[in-house]
This record gives structure tokens, sequence and C-alpha cells, in this order.
């Protein structure tokens, strides 16, 4: 028996990437570092904006990246090194490097990033399609 997904079914033409999507979106359920996302208020980003907030404590400006990647919104954190040999009685406070994505849909651009207390905010927005009706010119051989 062979698996059927959507990219075989012959009305859903160019949807064969959404099942790959799906497994990517998956694969990023990681518990590190913990993130809200919320939807903005329409005065801020219009009526379709999102913030993604990453609590990334410790980490500065410079030890934080943010690229797109084939459709996802990656965030990479990597802390430098220190010069100084330091001793721990406890560390409860993680400095690991982390790597965290989300999966974009199509339309949805990245407003900007800013880094306030602690929080990495990235604000989103879905921007308006082009048009929702073409028409296709028929051309005579």
């Amino acid at each position: 028996m062979s698996k059927t997904g959507l990219g075989t079914h012959p009305y859903l033409l160019g949807f064969d990437q959404l099942e790959r999507l799906a497994e990517r979106a998956a694969k990023g359920a990681e518990g590190y570092p913990p993130y809200n996302i919320e939807h903005l208020a329409p005065d801020h980003l219009g009526p379709d904006g999102f913030r993604i907030t990453l609590a990334v404590a410790g980490f500065a400006e410079a030890d934080l990246s943010i690229t797109i990647e084939d459709r996802q919104l990656v965030i990479r954190g990597r802390q430098a090194e220190a010069a100084e040999e330091r001793v721990f009685l406890h560390r409860g406070i993680a400095s690991r490097a982390f790597q965290r994505s989300f999966v974009l849909a199509e339309g949805i651009e990245v407003e900007g990033a800013a880094l306030e207390n602690g929080l990495l905010h990235v604000d989103l927005r879905r921007r308006a399609p082009d048009s929702i009706v073409k028409t296709i010119p028929i051309s005579r051989n």
C-alpha cells in the first residue's frame, strides 16, 4: 500500500511542499528558549501584525542572528566564551547555543526586531495579496 498525500491529489496543484513544511515545523518543537506569539493591535502593524518574543536572558545583540531561509524564520543564539575561568556554585541560567525556527506562510514579512530587557521581539506582518482576480489572456496559435 502506497502513501498518498496532498501533493498527489489532482485538484491540489503545487501543494506538494505542504507536508514537508508540516514536518519542518514539527522538528522545531524543542523547549529552549521559551517564546510567545501574539497577535498585535491593529494600530501597531495593521490588522495582521504578529510578534514573536523569545526569552534570551544573558544574550547580547551580537550573540543573536535572525535570518529567513526557505520560508523559515530562523533565530540563532551563541554566546562568546568567557575569557576568565569562572567557578559556579549553582548554574541555573541557561547559556547554551540555540536555534529556533518558525515556518512562515506565503505573504508574511519580517518588519523588524528589537532586544529589550532580555526579550527578543520579532515583528511580522501579513502582506495584502496583490490581486484576488487575475485574467489570463488566451493566445491564438
